[in-house]
């Protein structure tokens, strides 16, 4: 057995993970795996660059701001797999949210309209609202920033934006410290169950395809260990399939729940793995489709588009300087050749193209696939707009009317 030590957040879409070693994908693969719970992305960023465990479960920006030097320490990263597509959404406070639409689910559906309601709410709050990210470097983050920015709201002026670890976003939201959060679940579904804040918007009505957490590891390591690495993506691969299965739902949440993994009740779990959200403290759940995905339509496939998406917003709101060694380098992160390397063979439908238009499709599409049949879902962008991966500059120049 290869012994492999894996870190991550006790978040519902680190589950891919808990059932790769739970449910013996790992062990079939003759992988030993270890999972270390960590508390903050910071935390977890650190026990990788500087090789305390093998592959962590990481924020997409994240693993890109690192390559750029953003953050702390520089290392070569990379991302052969993502371990989900959506997942997260913004929790505003009681208070905050009754300015908006008072139908809560008119106000996840309507994400263009909901974003106008919100920069209304701004200026009628008793202060400048204190909103709480995982991370800057999150797709949290940038899809906040994203969202906001449509409906002219600067969320380096007109907000204030305070980094907090995910678990921590509930217990900050009830002394009043922040006015609301974005994060992946659980912890937006605690926050409703404790009547603490309202969902206001999903990320999945934002981006429809979002990309999310990957699997990162470093490049040396994954370079000098390719056996060991195919085995690996093999397995979670095959767990992402079984999470993603309606019929294990149920054994999924009770999964999920023991302490050493998320360590929250199963019922707050169920509602992100079914996309039955409650959206309201006593209010029915509503159906939010595709809030989160694992394994269906290549959820795991590491598009090198999404990439520079990311890039791009990095670049937008002036956290790096655009130049082609950048984007080069950032759009190198995801790794597509490693993915179809290691399931190829396994009989993984995949994309026969690295890159895509992102938000150009707006129904299901079968596309041409190495083999087997395979067709990606809707990816539309709530406001319409289209990224074409080999224009970045000119991406952001129609974005340039929006707030930098």
């Amino acid at each position: 057995m290869t012994p492999l030590s894996i870190a991550f957040l006790p978040l519902t879409d680190s589950a891919p993970l808990i059932v790769a070693r739970a449910k013996g994908f790992a062990e079939a693969q003759g992988i030993d795996l270890k999972l270390v719970r960590t508390t903050s992305w910071a935390t977890l960023r650190d026990r990788l660059v500087y090789g305390q465990v093998h592959a962590a479960h990481m924020l997409a920006p994240l693993a890109i701001a690192v390559n750029l030097g953003l953050s702390q320490q520089p290392a070569a990263l990379s991302a052969p797999f993502k371990l989900n597509v959506n997942g997260n959404a913004l929790v505003m406070a009681t208070e905050f949210a009754a300015a908006l639409d008072p139908e809560p689910a008119k106000r996840v559906r309507d994400p263009e309209a909901t974003a106008h309601d919100f920069a209304n709410a701004i200026g009628l709050y008793k202060r400048k609202p204190v909103i709480g990210v995982v991370h800057r470097f999150s797709s949290h983050a940038l899809m906040l920033r994203y969202w906001l920015g449509y409906a002219g709201v600067d969320p380096d002026r007109d907000v204030t934006l305070r980094v907090l670890p995910p678990s921590f976003m509930v217990e900050a939201l009830r002394l009043g410290e922040i006015d609301g959060f974005i994060a992946g679940e659980p912890w937006n579904s605690v926050a409703v169950a404790e009547g603490l804040g309202e969902i206001v918007a999903a990320g999945v009505n934002i981006w429809r395809r979002g990309v999310e957490k990957v699997l990162a590891m470093r490049t040396d390591w994954m370079e000098a260990n390719a056996e060991t690495v195919d085995r690996l993506l093999v397995a979670v691969s095959r767990a992402a399939a079984w999470c993603d299965d309606p019929a294990n739902r149920e054994e999924l949440a009770l999964l999920l729940e023991q302490p050493d993994h998320v360590g929250q009740p199963a019922e707050w779990l169920l509602t992100a793995l079914s996309g039955q959200m409650m959206l309201r403290a006593g209010d029915a759940p509503v159906d939010v489709p595709d809030f989160l995905l694992f394994h269906r339509e290549a959820a795991g496939f590491p598009w090198r588009s999404q990439a520079l998406w990311i890039y791009s917003q990095l670049v937008r709101w002036g956290m790096v300087k655009a130049d082609n060694a950048s984007e080069t380098l950032a759009g190198n992160v995801f790794r597509p050749d490693v993915y179809r390397r290691a399931l190829g063979a396994a009989g993984v439908p995949m994309p026969g193209a690295s890159m895509k238009l992102e938000g150009a499709l707006a129904a299901p599409l079968p596309v041409g696939a190495h083999q087997g049949a395979l067709t990606l879902g809707p990816d539309r962008f709530f406001d319409g707009s289209v990224f074409d991966p080999d224009d970045v500059a000119g991406y952001l120049a129609a974005l340039a009317h929006r707030p930098k």
